[in-house]
Order: structure tokens, then C-alpha cells, then sequence
């Protein structure tokens, strides 16, 4: 059965086609697998849209006449701003590295020479790449802090749309969770028709069968209500755990690629093989290779490199200065891009503010009043939870 189903069954098709389409047919097939597998396109994003229409069209008819004035007021804000918020993500731009925005995003963050070192070319793009950048293989292009590609967006997240994205996620989790509460007090009010003590908590001296009686009845009672409310506290939980995962990455620093990039430098700790050492304040900076100057408040303080067969490397082996220390736990590394939850808020939601200049204009300490080197990295622990997501 094996032998027919994964050998005879496709040489026979493959056979077929040869002699009447001389392959095309499977060709042509295998080409449209690969484009809704790994091509951008709107099929996602389309069924997102049809699940929050289709569902407040099922839901609002039987909901909507029995809200009070300020439950309308507050239900129409958590249905729209999805809406919007949805379009500002997919149509933005999430941060393009071109020509034309290559030098503006070459100036927005230093090379932490851990995840991001100078000199390094997309080769694709042809483009030096920028601090926290990343080629997307969906979307064909560079991305400024990339985070990842979203399919429910048909669009990377990154530098210039994080915060819609975001937004787009918390004001999802809380239409789920708004409209699921009100469509359980709709299933209860409809239960309450056949027995005024039903309550959702089930009632004492109630048997379990009386309970789940009355409790299909309500949900039967409008079965647009009633399964879109069941809908709705179902996803509710991954939304607002999806929207927690974020929050906990802007709280670190970090993004959900270097989150995976942290996790590779952790393996390599564990085998021994990696190692760091100081970066001088007053290196030389080659303006061919790296912006000589950064709106970032805080520049690279260490270098973090790799050996194939964990031997410290040589003295002369790259930049810095000092003898080369091997690295165990990620802890002990500093994210160069943790400025703190408050100011790493500020960087996404505040596009381009000039945390230098800020720090400049309150007489701030530059080296000792943002970096958060004395801290154990947040960064590790993004990057573990994504190992157990995963």
C-alpha cells in the first residue's frame, strides 16, 4: 500500500501528463504549490477579512438591538478599528531598505557586533545592510528591523509598521474578548427564557445535564450569536497570547528575528565556541562600511565572534581590544538595542526619534544612563520562549 500510494500512483500521474501535456500539467501544479506555500499573496489576509465580516455579520443583528448607548459607542470603536488598523499594516511600509531610504536607515541604529557586524552585502538587493535588517525571501526585498513576514497581513512587520501591527493586535484580542462576553450575557438572557435561574457558572443542586441543556438552548436560541460567541472565546486566548509575545519583545529589545539568531548564539555557548572581548569608544568607524554617526543613545562596547572548533581566536582576529573571553550563557551579553520598556516603546511607536539628541539636551550620560549592561540580557528570554513555542 505504501509502494502504490507514494510510488506507483505518482509515476503513473507523472507518466500521463508526459505523454499528454509533455509534463507541463505537473510542472505548472508544482509551481502553484510553491507560490501558495512560500509566494506573497492575499489568500490569508483575504480570510482574515472574511472571518471578521462575515462573523459581524452573523453576530451584530442579534447582539446589537439589546445594547445599552455606551455598549453601542464602545462595540462600533472595537469593530472598526481592526479594520483599520488591518489596512495600515498591509498597505504601510514596513521598512523597505532602497537606494532612496538606505542612508536614512544606515543612521538609525550602531552594529552591536553580536547579530549585526558592518561590511555585510544582501545578495540579492546588491545593498549594504543596515543595522537590524533582514531580506525577506516572501516579499523579495530588505526590511529595516525586521521582525518576521505576516501572512494574515500579506506584509513583513518591521521598522515602519510594527507599531500598526501592534495595534492591530490588541484591538483584535479585545473585540474578541468584547464581543465573547457580551454574547455570553445574549446566550444566557436567551436560557433565562426557559428557566430564570440558569447562570453561566452553573448553579448549585443543578445536575450537569439540566445545565447543558439550557445552555444549548441559548446558544441555539440565535445560532449566529451563539457560534460566533464560541468563535470568539476560542481565539481570543492565541490573540491575546500572540499580543503578549510581542509586548514581551518590544519589553527586551529585541525582535522575533534576532530573538532566533540569539538562539543560535546560545547553541554555540553551549558548545564552547564562542567567544567576546571590548570594543574601544574611540575605534575607527570606515564611513564605507558603517554610518559614522547614529540617532542610537549608545554604541557597541564588545564584539561577540564564533570558532569552528572552540580555540580562543587569535589576538589580531578582528576588531577590539584585550584578550578574547569565552562566553557561556547569553546573560552575560549585552543587547546593544535594550534602552529600557519605556524608551524601546518609544522607538516603535515614535518612528525616527533622536534618542541621542534627546539624551544630548537633558545633559544625560550617554554611557552609563542607557546602557543596561549591569542588567542580565532580556533578549535570552525572548528567545527562549520562542524555543518553546517552537
Amino acid at each position: 500500500m505504501h509502494r502504490a500510494i507514494w510510488v506507483s500512483i505518482p509515476s503513473a500521474i507523472l507518466a500521463i501528463d508526459q505523454r499528454l501535456t509533455s509534463g507541463r500539467l505537473t510542472s505548472g501544479l508544482g509551481r502553484f504549490g510553491t507560490y501558495v506555500m512560500y509566494g506573497r499573496h492575499p489568500t490569508v489576509l483575504i480570510f482574515f477579512l472574511l472571518l471578521l465580516s462575515v462573523g459581524e455579520y452573523m453576530y451584530l443583528p442579534g447582539v446589537w438591538p439589546r445594547l445599552s448607548v455606551l455598549h453601542k459607542f464602545f462595540g462600533g470603536v472595537s469593530v472598526v478599528l481592526p479594520y483599520l488598523f488591518l489596512y495600515l499594516a498591509a498597505h504601510g511600509d514596513p521598512g523597505v531598505v532602497d537606494p532612496a531610504s538606505h542612508a536614512r536607515y544606515m543612521s538609525h541604529y550602531p552594529y552591536d557586533f553580536a547579530l549585526f557586524h558592518p561590511g555585510q552585502t544582501c545578495r540579492t538587493c546588491l545593498l549594504l545592510k543596515p543595522p537590524r535588517s533582514k531580506h525577506c525571501a516572501v516579499c523579495k526585498r530588505c526590511v529595516h528591523k525586521m521582525d518576521h513576514h505576516c501572512v494574515f497581513i500579506n506584509n513583513c512587520v518591521g521598522y515602519g509598521n510594527q507599531h500598526w501591527f501592534v495595534l492591530l493586535l490588541l484591538s483584535t484580542a479585545a473585540l474578541t474578548l468584547y464581543g465573547g462576553v457580551l454574547g455570553l450575557g445574549a446566550v444566557a438572557a436567551a436560557a433565562r427564557t426557559q428557566n430564570p435561574g440558569f447562570a453561566l457558572w452553573k448553579p448549585a443542586g443543578w445536575s450537569w445535564r439540566e445545565y447543558l441543556v439550557l445552555l444549548t438552548f441559548g446558544i441555539q436560541d440565535d445560532v449566529g450569536v451563539g457560534s460566533v460567541t464560541l468563535l470568539a472565546l476560542m481565539t481570543s486566548p492565541l490573540v491575546w497570547g500572540l499580543l503578549a509575545y510581542h509586548v514581551y519583545l518590544i519589553y527586551g529589545g529585541t525582535t522575533t528575528n534576532e530573538s532566533m539568531k540569539w538562539q543560535d548564539w546560545q547553541l554555540e555557548m553551549d558548545d564552547g565556541c564562542a567567544f567576546r572581548r571590548a570594543l574601544p569608544a574611540d575605534r575607527p568607524r570606515d564611513p564605507q562600511r558603517e554610518a559614522p554617526w547614529t540617532r542610537w543613545p549608545v554604541d557597541a562596547a564588545q564584539i561577540l565572534i564564533r570558532t569552528e572548533d572552540g580555540t580562543p581566536p587569535a589576538s589580531s582576529a578582528g576588531p577590539g581590544v584585550g584578550e578574547w573571553e569565552r562566553v557561556w550563557h547569553l546573560r552575560d551579553v549585552e543587547n546593544l538595542y535594550d534602552l529600557g520598556f519605556w524608551d524601546n516603546l518609544v522607538d516603535v511607536f515614535v518612528p525616527n526619534y533622536p534618542f541621542r539628541q534627546a539624551a544630548e539636551a537633558a545633559n544625560a550620560d550617554l554611557e552609563r544612563g542607557k546602557r543596561r549592561a549591569k542588567k542580565a540580557s532580556k533578549a535570552p528570554r525572548a528567545s527562549s520562549l520562542l524555543a518553546a513555542a517552537t
